[in-house]
């Protein structure tokens, strides 16, 4: 099935969206509570899967949906449709602060592996579905886990990313070292692995955990600044049991106390 072909805009700087214009009997897939808003000609349906092969029957359905639940995924994805006569917008949000990114898939060989929840979503015809690493260090060691997602097609996708997006280009054979959650997508060609933290000093001392993504050219990676989940650990690390700290303040405690803390 050849995807859907769909025209796109993205807007903003730190929580961008992006719009996408459909023609009649146009869709696109998103997941589930991506939808910012979308125009009254646009008709919502939730799908097993992807909707990527609709001649599938129920059972296969019901395991492409399966597989998702092993990415961490709902078991649903979301189809926009429309059913208009003329062109319809719908545009979904990035969940936290970041960049849309916009992946031709027909540039990169029809295949993408990005991380399990950067998907954000593509033109109705594009599979998304799941990769195997090839390596066991790479399943049992690494940060995002065993298994990441393959977008499959000839349409576009959009994946979302935290922070600043960071694209590098790999030649043959040259090696980049990144901490785990700052990956955010790479190419087919691009061979991924875990690598130990040389130095028990450094692994247990040194703040960037015990493992850090190999990954070697040919290809293209997309990288992020800012991982949700270094953002979260920040957030719950300030709001914890320290409360308030009343950084630069003098009152300090007396200050919590006169709050009634």
């Amino acid at each position: 099935m050849r995807a859907h072909e769909i025209d796109y805009a993205i807007y903003g700087s730190e929580m961008q969206y992006v719009e996408i214009e459909l023609d009649p009997g146009e869709s696109v897939i998103a997941e589930a509570g991506s939808m910012m808003m979308m125009d009254a000609g646009i008709d919502m349906e939730t799908i097993f899967g992807d909707g990527s092969d609709e001649s599938k029957g129920l059972m296969g359905k019901l395991f492409g949906a399966g597989k998702r639940l092993l990415t961490g995924e709902s078991l649903f994805m979301t189809v926009f449709t429309n059913r208009a006569a003329q062109r319809q917008s719908v545009s979904f949000a990035s969940p936290y602060p970041g960049k849309i990114i916009p992946l031709d898939l027909e540039q990169y060989q029809g295949k993408i592996i990005c991380q399990k929840d950067s998907f954000l979503c593509a033109a109705k015809g594009v599979s998304v579905g799941i990769a195997f690493q090839r390596k066991l260090g790479a399943g049992f060691f690494g940060g995002e886990g065993f298994i990441m997602q393959k977008l499959e097609g000839d349409g576009l996708a959009f994946a979302h990313t935290g922070g600043t997006v960071c694209e590098r280009v790999l030649r043959p054979g040259e090696m980049i070292r990144v901490d785990t959650g700052c990956l955010v997508a790479m190419t087919q060609d691009v061979d991924y692995d875990i690598e130990f933290v040389k130095g028990i000093k450094t692994a247990l001392f040194g703040g960037e955990g015990l493992f850090f993504a190999t990954l070697r050219g040919p290809g293209k990676v997309w990288l992020q600044s800012l991982p949700f989940s270094r953002m979260a650990d920040r957030i719950v690390s300030a709001s914890g049991n320290a409360g308030r700290k009343e950084e630069g303040s003098v009152l300090g405690g007396l200050g919590r106390i006169l709050d009634g803390d």
